[in-house]
């Protein structure tokens, strides 16, 4: 494809002129190179054990849903099951997805370790202060 280019030199600068079309196709093709740089730094963090979140995970909890709600349930593990394996019954995971009840930082702890996330994934959001 010939490209035409006009150089031109301002206040000691060279600079190009290119046609419209010519920019678009070429701020194209550098998407598309940051895009596949992008594709391959992931594929290195993957394999390096790097866990992806699904886009779906991710809106759940921006839209307000329980962070632990998210979690507890992409995991696959019920409310029973996480209580079992923090101590605590069933519902007391309900209020703590819930809100009705804050938990100690153990219990969050525990139960971030249980759902193998960070701890901030799964704490509630604070509430915004003016």
């Amino acid at each position: 494809m010939a490209v035409t280019v006009q150089a031109i030199e301002i206040a000691g600068q060279k600079m190009v002129i290119l046609t419209a079309d010519e920019f678009e196709r070429l701020s194209e093709a550098a998407e598309h190179y940051d895009d596949i740089c992008a594709a391959v730094a992931a594929r290195k963090r993957a394999s390096k054990g790097e866990e992806y979140v699904p886009a779906e995970i991710v809106d759940r909890i921006l839209e307000g849903e329980s962070a632990l709600r998210v979690w507890r349930k992409y995991r696959g593990i019920t409310q029973q099951q996480l209580g079992k394996a923090i101590g605590v019954t069933d519902s007391t995971i309900a209020k703590f997805e819930n809100g009705r009840a804050e938990g100690s930082p153990a219990q969050w702890q525990r139960m971030a370790k249980h759902l193998n996330v960070d701890l901030e994934d799964i704490l509630p959001a604070l509430p915004e202060t003016e």
